[in-house]
């Protein structure tokens, strides 16, 4: 859905309560005007679009997950708490784009708070090893440019657009996405806490994941 600059006459008044409401919402003048417009005649903007599909996330993960709406209307966090020292946060960020290109619609970010660095190591382990499964399963996806980009206390997985046409299958695809890799972390990390030998825990966290990928758990 393209936009355009088109010159309007408003009087002070219009402009000041648009001001305010975008103000509440997080967001700009021309933004808000284009919801305001979008919502009388019925337009489902992208942004409505990107409302609907993190609703639907909302809806799917506030029993597991800790759902933090953000300023923006182009994404969500999602927070799960770790079995480990101090008990730190993983945050799963998901950001839309807004018009979605032929293969990505967006990102998913992954990252933990912590200064403590045995833990940031573990978690570049299991960042590694999540991105050979993904590509060991899906060999496809080695094509894929920048599909993984880690940084120091997290990665960066771009979310593939796939056959997803509609709000609930976007919802879907990434809410099991982000179960299925927090499901695995959680695992590893309980294996890390009860000293599970190196070998036999990368079989047991292979074995789920292709249980996973299979729809058997």
């Amino acid at each position: 859905m393209k936009k355009h600059t088109y010159s309007i006459v408003l009087t002070d008044t219009v402009v000041q309560e648009v001001d305010r409401l975008a103000a509440q919402k997080g967001t700009n003048r021309s933004t808000m005007m284009n919801q305001i417009l979008a919502d009388y005649f019925s337009c489902k903007t992208p942004e409505k679009q990107m409302a609907s599909v993190f609703s639907l996330i909302e809806q799917q993960m506030q029993n597991v997950f800790r759902v933090q709406l953000q300023a923006s209307d182009a994404m969500i966090s999602l927070h799960s708490a770790l079995q480990y020292k101090y008990r730190p946060t993983v945050r799963y960020r998901v950001e839309l784009l807004r018009i979605p290109t032929e293969n990505s619609i967006g990102w998913l970010k992954i990252s933990c708070r912590t200064q403590n660095q045995a833990l940031l190591h573990s978690m570049q382990q299991f960042f590694r090893f999540w991105m050979h499964l993904e590509l060991q399963t899906y060999p496809a996806y080695r094509t894929v440019p920048e599909l993984y980009v880690l940084t120091e206390n997290g990665m960066v997985r771009r979310l593939l657009r796939h056959n997803l046409e509609t709000e609930e299958e976007v919802a879907d695809a990434i809410s099991s996405y982000i179960r299925q890799f927090d499901r695995l972390l959680k695992q590893y990390f309980a294996g890390l806490q009860q000293q599970v030998p190196a070998e036999a825990l990368q079989a047991a966290l292979e074995q789920s994941y292709l249980q996973m990928q299979a729809g058997l758990s």
